[in-house]
């Protein structure tokens, strides 16, 4: 079969017929082809040569590595491959970790087949499919751990200015002065950027904003 849109897939998946079921389904279905289909991580990380996949079904608990670990270094061996996730449970630390390593999608294992084909098109096509038990639970875990705002937007440009004088060795008198302020705003000021930034100390509050590229003494 050389089908110009031939989705290539490969499968990883530790139980036999759960596997073996996921091959005959891509396998049988036009435009789709199972090129390789794997019982472990290792397994698959081991294999040479063949065609590299578009898409890989990776099940999240496996025998050594798990799915969840191994993302990434299945989209090192196969860098154009879509991750899409396989699991029975929708367990929120696995969700999270393997997202964070470059899963782009999410289903669970009692997806009906239709819906897994089509997931594995829309990974294909730069899509993130997820089963709605899943995405509601990212939903869940963004509300409850939002992105930290970058460091740059946190903070004013007078806070900044400020630290850059304190990372210069200015005292606070002195920084007041040359920003025009008192010395209690320098205080308030000081306060805010520790709270901010989450730190304790002088030192902590510069080597942090050095790190973001706020400061470059």
């Amino acid at each position: 079969m050389n089908e110009p849109d031939r989705i290539r897939v490969a499968i990883v998946e530790d139980d036999r017929i759960a596997r073996e079921g996921l091959r005959m389904l891509v396998d049988g279905t036009p435009g789709y082809g199972c090129n390789a289909a794997f019982g472990s991580l290792e397994a698959a990380l081991a294999t040479r040569g063949g065609e590299p996949p578009d898409v890989v079904l990776l099940d999240i608990m496996l025998p050594g590595r798990t799915g969840s670990e191994g993302v990434g270094a299945l989209r090192e061996r196969w860098p154009g491959a879509a991750v899409v996730m396989l699991t029975g449970l929708a367990d929120e630390d696995k969700v999270f970790e393997s997202l964070c390593n470059g899963a782009v999608g999410y289903l669970l294992k009692s997806t009906p087949p239709a819906r897994i084909l089509e997931a594995v098109r829309e990974a294909r096509d730069g899509g993130a499919p997820m089963s709605p038990e899943i995405a509601r639970k990212v939903v869940e875990l963004f509300r409850r751990n939002p992105p930290p705002v970058p460091l740059e937007e946190a903070l004013t440009p007078q806070e900044i200015h400020l630290l850059r004088l304190i990372a210069e060795g200015c005292s606070y008198q002195v920084a007041g002065d040359q920003l025009k302020i008192s010395i209690n705003t320098v205080r308030n000021y000081i306060r805010n950027i520790y709270e901010k930034l989450q730190v304790h100390t002088k030192s902590a509050a510069v080597s942090k904003a050095m790190r973001a590229g706020l400061l470059r003494l």
